[in-house]
């Protein structure tokens, strides 16, 4: 075992590996992680492609949460979790098995974990072959973000992230699809989890050959209704939380 794969084992991190229709890259990105860890759990979100043959072809020692159909990303993610906390993990990180994101960047992230962090990679955005509405729909993300929280974020959308798995709030609100990522994130800004950025590398194939399930029109809608229902919650919520503990740490000083 390896040095990363050693501090995953003393802080009880495993790898949660949401999945649907990656067949051309999936076991690639698997067996990259297992050069760190065999703390993996990959989670079939109802896959109709021949994923689960070449993963079980390959022989990969990992363990697999199948969804009987297509639920989203958000509860292919919470499948993971709640397997990973069964099993006595106490951080997740998520990564996506399209090959955008790169596994040698894992021991960064994992420099960054700590009590009470949600640690969130940061991607670049001066790729060639960058969609240019995956730029915008970020630029729009972050704004939103910055409202409901009063933190600054450059990228909010990213799926390579550290989360403390005692720390998640709200379970049963999460949404189903890719919204749910950002939402994980404010809620736990609101109950005081610290957020750590980490820069991270991205891979975008020319057009031709890139696979993509984000629904430009509908997935947007999705988000631009969570952020209205995100801003009510902040107003109500959020933002209350926000200030008591700031009241909190000045009468402790």
């Amino acid at each position: 075992m390896n040095k990363v794969g050693e501090i995953m084992k003393l802080k009880r991190i495993a790898v949660v590996v949401p999945s649907y229709n990656n067949a051309k890259t999936v076991v690639e990105v698997l067996q990259e992680l297992m050069t760190y860890t065999h703390d993996i759990i990959f989670v079939d979100d109802g896959c109709t492609d021949n994923t689960l043959e070449l993963i079980k072809a390959a022989q990969l020692p990992i363990d697999v949460v199948s969804l009987k159909s297509n639920q989203g990303k958000g509860k292919a993610l919470l499948a993971g979790f709640d397997r990973a906390r069964k099993k006595g993990f106490e951080f997740a990180v998520t990564i996506d098995s399209d090959g955008q994101h790169f596994p040698s960047d894992l021991p960064k992230l994992i420099e960054a974990c700590r009590n009470n962090t949600l640690v969130v990679g940061q991607r670049t955005f001066d790729h060639e072959n960058m969609p240019s509405g995956n730029t915008f729909a970020n630029k729009f993300s972050n704004f939103w973000f910055t409202l409901q929280t009063g933190i600054k974020l450059d990228d909010t959308q990213t799926g390579y992230r550290i989360y403390p798995l005692n720390k998640l709030r709200w379970k049963s609100l999460i949404t189903s699809r890719y919204e749910a990522e950002l939402e994980m994130m404010v809620f736990a800004a609101w109950h005081g989890v610290d957020i750590v950025k980490v820069p991270i590398r991205v891979y975008y194939p020319p057009e031709g050959e890139r696979i993509s399930h984000f629904r430009p029109y509908k997935d947007f809608g999705r988000i631009s209704l969570l952020n209205t229902a995100l801003c009510f919650g902040a107003g109500f919520y959020g933002w209350p939380m926000i200030l008591c503990r700031k009241i909190k740490k000045g009468f402790m000083k």
